[in-house]
């Protein structure tokens, strides 16, 4: 499909004032933000939980160790389905449009994480427990799968082009709002009540509170307009109808732009969950009592806010190539004193190695919505776009949580982070390479550049 320029007047988006025109980008920003934000509190929120909570609620017949393991293969089946929500997703997304799947994504999260909140113990039904469970983490990974990519599309489609990266960034400032938020409310659950209390039923609240906040998501996702860029498309089909394409068969039949974003992006999903998992269980193994844990990583999220947004306005300026590039050099140079720091009780060093590493990440993550979206035509975007980001993650953190605690375990009973060091370091350089042969997209003309 030959997408039309923006200019003719075949939308009534592209009929609005200059004025009209930022403020239906900034509700689509601030829609992408807040339902982004919304979708990874609940995904993240797991995260957190599978490292604190269901070695002991679910995996009751293992010890801590292997159950933290096992905990994490059910935080794994999450990912495995996030490319099989970002193929059907985005399928839709590029015909019907990106709106709607918006709305359909955000319902089916916040069901499946309410539902978490309701699965009974192992004490309960025994090994059932942990199959419902991953069966709503499969349903968590199909909705956050079609999720990104229309709410990337949503802030990049609807922005100024020479602002696209800080629009777009909006998006991924949802994960660490959500990861914020999620850690806040299971820390607090932690710190106010009893340990028994706590395993019991106190870390069901947090999944709970999904369903509140799925009303607030899907009041916000119903006042955004449709992207306007789509709509254009969309009209200029109908004006010279052509047989439709498939998708994700444009997307396959050139699958550079895929490979390349899906590998740039995993190392960027690995250092995440070291962030959101192994360091939080490394960290209390060490000692550090878990909800100063969980308050630390919590405040750091916050502040990593407001750098994955300055970091998609910097990439604006000098690209995203260098940014993310820089980004990965920095991390791992980071890491060995980043480990350190965490076995540290001072309160403050453990929030400072967090906010380092969740900054460096930052620079990272902010570029990533728009350097992923950029690479794909406006008739395949949502679908390009949402299987090189989840395929990233797919890769990049699917399985990392487990590898990097069997890593750690090592053989003959000894722990060490050198192997974990030197396998992220390993997954940051295959990123790093990709993103260099990737051509830069800063400058492309989304309104006629087609995949």
């Amino acid at each position: 499909m030959t997408t039309s320029s923006t200019a003719s007047p075949i939308s009534e988006l592209q009929n609005l004032s200059p004025k009209q025109r930022k403020s239906e980008s900034r509700r689509a920003i601030i829609s992408s933000y807040l339902g982004s934000t919304i979708e990874f509190y609940d995904f993240l929120l797991y995260a957190a939980a599978s490292a604190t909570v269901f070695p002991a609620v679910f995996f009751t017949n293992l010890d801590p160790l292997a159950g933290t393991i096992a905990a994490y293969g059910t935080f794994a089946a999450g990912y495995l389905a996030r490319p099989l929500g970002g193929a059907i997703f985005g399928h839709f997304g590029d015909r019907l449009g990106r709106k709607k799947m918006l709305v359909l994504s955000m319902l089916i999260m916040g069901v499946a994480s309410t539902c978490i909140g309701l699965v009974p113990s192992a004490e309960m039904i025994g090994s059932m427990g942990a199959v419902i469970l991953i069966m709503l983490r499969i349903c968590q990974g199909i909705a956050v799968g079609g999720e990104w990519g229309g709410a990337a599309l949503m802030a990049l489609e609807h922005s100024d082009s020479k602002k696209r990266g800080f629009a777009a960034s909006f998006t991924n400032a949802g994960a660490p709002t959500g990861a914020a938020l999620g850690t806040f409310a299971l820390g607090t659950a932690s710190a106010v009540l009893t340990q028994e209390q706590f395993l019991s039923w106190g870390w069901r609240i947090p999944f709970l509170l999904s369903f509140v906040l799925l009303i607030v998501g899907l009041v916000i996702r119903a006042k955004v307009s449709e992207s306007p860029l789509f709509a254009a498309a969309a009209a200029a089909e109908k004006a010279k109808p052509t047989e439709r394409k498939v998708p994700l068969l444009q997307v396959l039949r050139r699958p550079k732009a895929l490979i390349l974003t899906m590998l740039g992006g995993a190392s960027g999903f690995g250092l995440q969950v070291l962030l959101s998992t192994f360091s939080i269980s490394y960290a209390t193994q060490s000692g550090i009592e878990r909800s100063s844990v969980l308050y630390a990583f919590a405040v750091a999220s916050v502040f990593s806010v407001f750098f994955v947004i300055l970091f998609g306005r910097v990439s604006d300026l000098f690209g995203r190539r260098p940014v993310m590039i820089i980004a990965l050099v920095l991390f791992v140079a980071y890491l060995p004193a980043f480990f350190r720091m965490l076995t540290s009780d001072n309160w403050f060093i453990l929030l400072s190695a967090f906010t380092i590493a969740l900054a460096l990440h930052a620079m990272l993550y902010g570029p990533l919505a728009a350097f992923i979206s950029e690479q794909f035509g406006t008739s395949a975007r949502y679908t390009g776009a949402s299987l090189g980001y989840q395929l990233a993650t797919l890769i990049g953190a699917g399985f990392t949580p487990t590898i990097l605690a069997s890593l750690y375990a090592g053989p003959g009973g000894g722990t060490s982070v050198t192997p974990v060091i030197v396998f992220l370091a390993t997954m940051s350089l295959v990123s790093i390479i990709a993103i260099a042969i990737t051509r830069e997209s800063k400058d492309h003309d989304l309104s006629t550049y087609e995949h």
